[in-house]
Parts: C-alpha cells; structure tokens; sequence
C-alpha cells in the first residue's frame, strides 16, 4: 500500500509539474495539437507515448547517477562545461516563466476575484514559501490534491462535450497546417516540457527507494498528461474555429457549465499557477544551493524576490526572445537524452557520495600488548 501510494504521487507530480498556466488556459493545447486539425488526435497520442518514455527513462537515470539537481543531470548528459553552461540557460528560463506565472496569479485575483493585484502576488509568494520549507515531500502532497481535482474537471468537460451536436469533429476536423508542422509539434511540445520538468523529477528521483515506483509512476503520469491533452482537444474541436478568438479558450467552455464550474476552474488555474511555481523554485534553489554558499531558505527568498520584481514590470517580451531558443535546446536535450546509454542498476552514479572504507593498518608488533 505504501508503495502504491509513493506510485501515485510521483505521478500526480509528474502531470502536475507538465500542466501549468498555458495547458489550464488551453493555449498550449490550442497552438500545439487542436490547430492541426484531424492530426491532433494521433500527434496527441505520439506525444503521450514520448511523455511515458522520456520522462521514466529522465527520472529512472537521474535516480542511478545520484543527481541531486538538473544541473548534475545535465553535466551527466552534455559533459561539465557544456552541461553547466545548459543548466544555467535553463535557470534564467525557469525565472522567466514563473514570474509570468506569479503575474498571472495576480491578475486571477483582480479581474475574477476583485482582489489587489498585489494580493494575488504576496499569497501566491508566502504560500510557496511555506510549503517549500517541507521540500520534494510537501511537493508531491501538494499536487496528490491538485492533479485528481484536474482530472475530474477534464471528465466533466467531456461528459458536457458529449451532448454537444459537433463533438465528433475531433477525428474530422479540417486544417491547411501542414502534417510536417503537425508532427513535429508534439516531439517540441514534450522537448519543452521535459526541459522544463527536469527542475522537480530529477531530484524527486534521487529521493526514490526504487526505479520500480519510477518507472510505474513514469506510466501513470504520461498516461494522465495524455488523457488531459485529449479531454481539452475533444472540447475545443467542438467549438472550433471560433473558440480561436479566446484568450482562454478552455475558460470558454468551463464559464458556459455553471457558476460552480466556473469557480472551480478559476481555482484549478489558480493551483496549476501555484503547483508549477513552487516546483520550479524548489528545482531552482537545489541548483544554486550547489554554487552558493548560503542555506536553502535564504535561497529560495532571494529567487522569489526576483520573480516578484520582474512581475512588476512584465517580462513577456523578454521571455518571447528567449522561449524560441530554449525550445530549439530542448529539442538538442531530449535527442540527447535519448542517445544517452542507461546507468546499470546498482552502480554508483558520478554524483553520489558515497563513502570508501579501509582496512585498518597493522599495527606495528612493538606496539601490541
């Protein structure tokens, strides 16, 4: 039972980590698979396949080298130079998107709530901070609430969908993309990810008794990734091209459901918002705390101020220079993950300390009594 249930949180970690802002929105979703039409269904279910593979083989290797962070895991990959110089690209990303993210969590609270901009920042912050005092542990318990809570709303939307007169569309649906951007799309969308990812299920990993639970919970949790990927194409296929004019595609159809619904879905944004960023600071500070010589709590408050300022003034149009480039790296990383040979179960990883024991000396024969 306890293994079970060590199962289950890593892979409602793992989905959790996955589906942030942009998937809850159903921009990801929309710009990645629904666009292209009747390939979406097939590229959706490629997508899940690499979810399944890349993302137990990450984790699994992470576990057998004794990575503490993504940066140990990416010099394992790339080599040291490369790999260090890789993790810090990483790092200015991973700033990037989670002061978006703080941004988007204080925009939920003034335009949906009536609240302070600043409300939404500083509750967003405090409760970060405190759950992260828990660490990798507080992490996955956050997330074992969150992501069923996910899943239940995608099976509401697709039992509505069901009675709507264009709910067949998503097998049928008309598109003048491309079919070479349209599978290409899914191998970038899970590069991406994964990239991004890596700043919780590397050291997640590393506190894993064994590779059983990871590979199970690697199963699990591309399986749940895939299912939400489909439940939102199947919605939006049925309101398509029009639900193209939305911001919030997904919120769309969610506020048409209800008034409870529509709360609910406000706070699943919400939580999705609040679930990755604690993640990706968490993932943040292991990789500093490796290069600074300061505790982990002072860490973690000095990157929240970071994201907390550059929430002020926006950080789109920056992020929108870099986003290209980390995707086009992302794409080099999940290769090289791929062509990386697996660790041998039982040998010990670069990174593990492990301690050497010696025979004692002999002791000289004048000395004995």
């Amino acid at each position: 039972m306890r293994q079970t249930l060590r199962t289950l949180q890593i892979a409602f970690t793992y989905i959790g980590t996955i589906v942030g802002a942009g998937f809850a929105t159903g921009q990801e979703i929309l710009q990645f698979f629904t666009q292209y039409g009747r390939w979406a269904t097939l590229t959706i279910i490629l997508s899940t396949g690499v979810f399944i593979w890349l993302g137990t083989k990450m984790m699994i290797l992470a576990r057998r080298i004794g990575a503490e962070s993504y940066e140990d895991f990416n010099r394992h990959l790339f080599g040291k130079n490369t790999g260090g110089i890789i993790s810090l690209f990483t790092l200015l990303i991973l700033i990037g998107v989670n002061s978006i993210m703080l941004a988007g969590a204080g925009a939920i609270f003034e335009e949906h709530l009536g609240l302070h901009y600043q409300t939404g920042l500083l509750v967003t912050l405090v409760g970060s901070y405190l759950l992260l005092k828990r660490g990798i542990t507080g992490i996955m318990q956050m997330n074992s609430v969150v992501v069923p809570l996910m899943l239940t709303l995608s099976l509401i939307i697709i039992f509505n969908t069901l009675e709507h007169p264009e709910a067949h569309r998503f097998m049928s649906l008309v598109t003048e993309r491309s079919a070479i951007a349209a599978w290409l799309s899914p191998f970038l969308y899970t590069a991406f990810n994964l990239g991004m990812a890596q700043a919780v299920l590397v050291p997640m990993a590393r506190h894993s008794k064994n590779d059983r639970t990871l590979a199970f919970g690697g199963i699990i949790g591309g399986l749940g990734i895939g299912f939400m990927l489909m439940a939102a194409h199947f919605a939006m296929s049925a309101h398509m091209p029009g639900i193209l004019q939305f911001e919030i595609p997904m919120g769309s159809i969610a506020f048409r459901l209800g008034t409870l619904v529509q709360l609910v879905y406000l706070l699943l944004i919400f939580l999705e918002i609040f679930s990755t960023f604690v993640a990706d600071i968490y993932g943040v500070t292991l990789q500093l705390a490796q290069r600074l010589p300061i505790s982990h709590s002072v860490i973690t408050a000095l990157v929240m101020l970071t994201c907390y300022v550059f929430s002020q003034f926006g950080f789109s149009s920056l992020l929108g220079l870099f986003y290209p480039m980390f995707g086009a790296l992302s794409l080099v990383w999940a290769v090289r993950l791929i062509l990386t040979p697996m660790v041998p179960p039982g040998k010990a990883g670069a990174f593990t300390k492990s301690t050497t024991i010696t025979a004692p000396k002999s002791v000289p024969r004048s000395t004995r009594k």
